[in-house]
């Protein structure tokens, strides 16, 4: 896939996102007002939230499909990753909120909604659902970092809506019943969605995090690569081998031994050989290799 259609297809996952959490959270903040649901209201507050994080996910793109220039050598690609610990941070102030709001409500007395609160959220289930597996989808073949945690953040609304869902509805049906205490499903629910959503938001964090600062992929993550420098023939030995993931591409430096006897000018053919083969690879953006003389042990 050539960058610039992995950039349209990408921003325009970004702008889907944009404009179905605009739609979703006016959505849901009208007819929780109109239902007198809280739940729901938080609700609308954690899709408005997204729309940040989306936004978010749209400019780290637009800022790593530019070019290398003199003071990035490397590219733009680690944008996408700072956009993607952008949105972790932001996922888990969301969690840190929707935990205090729902310990909060037990030392408050609540009101049952309007049932009519029940459609909104489960509109906002399925959309927010097939939002999730369309970017993860996307973001995998893609290889976007950015993508696949704007992804996760779609599955945590679905999650607070889920718990919004049996808030509500246990809310309707304790006021239906005259049972008080299943009003208070809707806080014990909001715990554990909140508890799910720091843990997503602290795993995607620590993985952006881990590609931002250089962090090299594991060796059985290169054994492919390590195969592909072995297949040139004056190559005696890989003394180092480091790959680093600058979003959704690879850049890798290395180290080979080659016939001492060797000139520079031969040397330097073993390299351009080396490199052209790496750069064959569709995730490989560029190679650095050094000669040494091989000595065997």
């Amino acid at each position: 896939m050539e960058k610039s259609e992995r950039f349209k297809k990408a921003e325009f996952a970004a702008i889907i996102g944009v404009v179905g959490n605009i739609v979703l959270a006016a959505l849901k903040w009208s007819v929780g007002i109109y239902a007198n649901s809280k739940a729901l209201i938080a609700d609308a507050v954690h899709s408005a939230s997204d729309v940040v994080g989306s936004l978010a996910v749209f400019i780290g793109l637009r800022a790593a499909k530019q070019p290398p220039d003199e003071e990035h050598p490397y590219g733009h690609g680690k944008a996408e990753s700072i956009a993607a610990i952008i949105v972790a941070v932001l996922l888990f102030i969301i969690g840190l909120e929707i935990g205090r709001s729902s310990f909060d409500a037990f030392f408050h007395s609540i009101e049952a909604p309007n049932p009519i609160a029940i459609v909104a959220v489960l509109i906002s289930i399925i959309t927010k659902e097939c939002m999730f597996r369309y970017k993860f989808r996307l973001g995998q073949q893609l290889k976007s970092d950015a993508l696949i945690v704007n992804a996760y953040e779609h599955r945590s609304d679905v999650y607070s809506s889920l718990a919004a869902l049996m808030g509500i509805g246990a809310a309707v049906v304790g006021n239906l019943l005259q049972i008080s205490w299943l009003e208070y499903a809707d806080p014990v629910a909001g715990l554990v969605v909140a508890l799910m959503i720091l843990r997503i938001a602290w795993t995607l964090g620590k993985e952006s995090i881990g590609n931002a600062l250089d962090r090299v992929m594991n060796d059985e993550d290169t054994v492919e690569l390590r195969k592909i420098v072995e297949t040139v023939p004056e190559v005696k030995k890989i003394d180092e081998f480091h790959a680093r993931e600058h979003g959704h591409y690879v850049i890798i430096n290395l180290k080979i031994s080659v016939d001492p006897h060797m000139t520079v000018e031969q040397g330097h053919k073993v390299g351009k050989a080396v490199k052209k083969k790496l750069l064959r690879e569709k995730n490989v953006e560029n190679v650095f290799v050094h000669i040494n003389p091989y000595k065997p042990k």
